[in-house]
């Protein structure tokens, strides 16, 4: 994990980006490894992504903004990771998971958050599949891309952790052009790249 003024291009606004190696793409995903990293997170039950979104977005900046016992402030990292629920029961609120990446000198020991709703999150070693959008992340976007994505893993046989996925937002709410969003899938077993690439079994 190492910081990085923008190993990849839609990283241009952050100086801290969430490196990873890129294993194959397909017309469809990627396949990316990331390596363990640290996040601070929250938890927001509302009925709508924006709406939970925003709740949580306000409590992680203000703990970056140095709502912490050490009264430390730091700088915006990217890219914002939001875990969605799968099935999601209707007229129930869901609970999804906001999570800022820490910067890697707060990595080991990140300050102290003064809100109680504020945790921290130790994301392992993982191999993700991950479909690339842009404009803004809402949440009828963020499912419409979940569901493409979904189907073309199912298509070329690939397993993958169906209970949550990620939608993951790289630009701060200010950015009007070039905005990058994905939505991962979290690899079960063998990442698989697409029918062309599998290996002659028989």
């Amino acid at each position: 994990y190492s910081p990085s003024n923008s190993s990849s291009s839609f990283c241009s606004e952050s100086r801290e980006c969430l490196q990873f190696d890129l294993l194959c793409r397909t017309d469809e995903y990627e396949v990316r490894r990331y390596s363990a990293t640290r996040w601070v997170s929250t938890d927001a039950e509302a009925y709508f992504l924006g709406v939970g979104a925003a709740m949580a977005f306000r409590r992680l900046y203000h703990y970056i903004s140095g709502a912490n016992e050490e009264g430390v402030r730091f700088e915006m990292t990217a890219p914002v990771l939001v875990e969605v629920p799968e099935e999601v029961k209707m007229w129930k609120p869901a609970i999804y998971t906001l999570s800022f990446l820490l910067p890697s000198a707060y990595q080991e020991h990140p300050p102290t958050p003064t809100n109680d709703k504020l945790y921290f999150s130790d994301m392992p070693d993982m191999d993700v599949y991950v479909r690339s959008y842009g404009g803004w992340m809402l949440s009828i976007t963020s499912r419409l891309h979940a569901h493409l994505l979904s189907r073309a893993l199912l298509r070329a046989h690939a397993h993958f952790n169906h209970t949550h996925h990620y939608t993951v937002g790289y630009d701060s709410p200010l950015k009007l052009l070039n905005r990058h969003n994905e939505v991962w899938y979290v690899v079960e077993g063998d990442p698989v790249c697409g029918e062309e690439h599998t290996p002659d079994t028989h």
